[in-house]
């Protein structure tokens, strides 16, 4: 596979790493960045005066300055943008471009957050508030929140086309039979879709198995220009191509809840990668909620739109067994989800790609590794949307 970022130099993933995860109870978001950046440079195998970039978002008052400086770097290129879940996806696309035009050498992605430790704690309240300033004053006052908008797009999604809640249940059924592979998924026991169905409800039509459960953790992704690969332990994982977009804050002003902002970042990403959604053999997808699956898939060209409950129904994401494997490390449903999840996707992408992944590795057909995979992230509700494709 010929790799294609926007500038001259082609652009590799080198370092990918986790911070301890799940239930976290005794330690700090700089920690975590921490621990996930100081594991993501020893699995690359590069030494940390080669990083010239850096990008991190969701901490500190000045993000990523006070990040920056408690890791101990003096980064020259640096990236802080903040659009929710898909804050990762975009921030590798930025630091691909960088990297190709010459501007960056190294660039390290960095996150950590303690959302389930700071809640028990008492530092924090489960509800988290976006404000009432801005375009949100128009909606704040009927008490929409984050979820309740997730939940309006999937009933319309199902008044449109039939979608049902056993197809949307399916999502978290598959979903924990991957984490059941995984070691460190944070719930691994399985569920059924009676389960899904039968959960306290949260906001129609989500029960609690339909959402992500809270926890903390952090993730690092280092990238880097094509001339350092060779000092590498690790083999590269190429940035094929890269896709953003940014489509609506106020609900009233989404044209269609039924189409999610990955539909133009996809297209974008698929066509500067030169690769058809056909071609992809793993998808890394944002799952806070059940929803979220079915219609980034319809819309990065996996199925029509309309069809991604009859797509999903027939364990298709599984590990074992699927034709399209999708959030294969359990994903945010069980897996873990401390807030911005975004990328936990690059890094699951990742491994996979390199044949890392243990018990939960996918392999083609005919007994190959993956070549091809797509991490795709959303933020917000919605809002925005950042796509990676990913090769060997």
């Amino acid at each position: 596979m010929s790799p294609c970022p926007s500038g001259n130099r082609k652009v590799a993933v080198v370092g990918v790493a986790l911070s301890d995860c799940g239930r976290v109870d005794e330690t700090t978001p700089y920690a975590l960045h921490a621990q996930a950046a100081r594991r993501a440079l020893a699995d690359s195998g590069l030494d940390r005066s080669v990083i010239d970039g850096f990008a991190s978002a969701g901490l500190g008052t000045l993000a990523p300055v006070e990040v920056a400086e408690y890791l101990g770097l003096r980064p020259t290129w640096v990236d802080s943008t903040s659009v929710g879940g898909s804050t990762w996806e975009v921030m590798a696309a930025h630091a691909a471009d960088a990297i190709a035009a010459g501007r960056a050498n190294a660039v390290l992605l960095a996150y950590g957050s303690t959302a389930r430790a700071d809640i028990r704690a008492g530092r924090r309240t489960g509800d988290l508030s976006f404000g009432a300033r801005g375009p949100l004053q128009f909606e704040v006052p009927y008490g929409h929140t984050l979820i309740a908008k997730y939940a309006m797009a999937a009933r319309r999604h199902m008044h449109e086309y039939g979608t049902t809640l056993e197809q949307l249940a399916s999502v978290a059924v598959q979903a924990r039979q991957n984490a059941a592979l995984n070691p460190d998924a944070m719930f691994r026991d399985p569920i059924t879709v009676d389960d899904v169905l039968s959960g306290p409800m949260i906001a129609d039509p989500f029960t609690k198995l339909h959402c992500c459960p809270r926890s903390d953790g952090g993730a690092a992704v280092l990238l880097v220009a094509e001339e350092y690969v060779r000092d590498c332990r690790t083999a590269p994982v190429w940035v094929l191509g890269t896709g953003e977009h940014v489509s609506h804050t106020t609900m009233s002003e989404w044209p269609d809840f039924t189409v999610s902002p990955a539909a133009v970042s996809g297209r974008i990403a698929f066509g500067r990668a030169g690769v058809r959604p056909a071609e992809i053999d793993v998808a890394q997808i944002y799952d806070a909620f059940t929803y979220m699956t079915l219609v980034t898939l319809e819309d990065l060209g996996f199925c029509a739109k309309g069809e991604g409950g009859a797509f999903m129904e027939k364990g298709r994401l599984r590990v074992t067994g699927g034709e399209l494997p999708v959030n294969t490390d359990g994903g945010g449903l069980s897996a873990q989800h401390p807030g911005m999840r975004g990328l936990f996707l690059l890094v699951e992408a990742v491994r996979q790609l390199r044949g890392e992944a243990g018990a939960r590795q996918v392999h083609r057909t005919s007994g190959e590794l993956p070549a091809l995979a797509v991490a795709s992230g959303t933020g917000g509700w919605f809002c925005s949307a950042g796509t990676v494709v990913l090769g060997r």
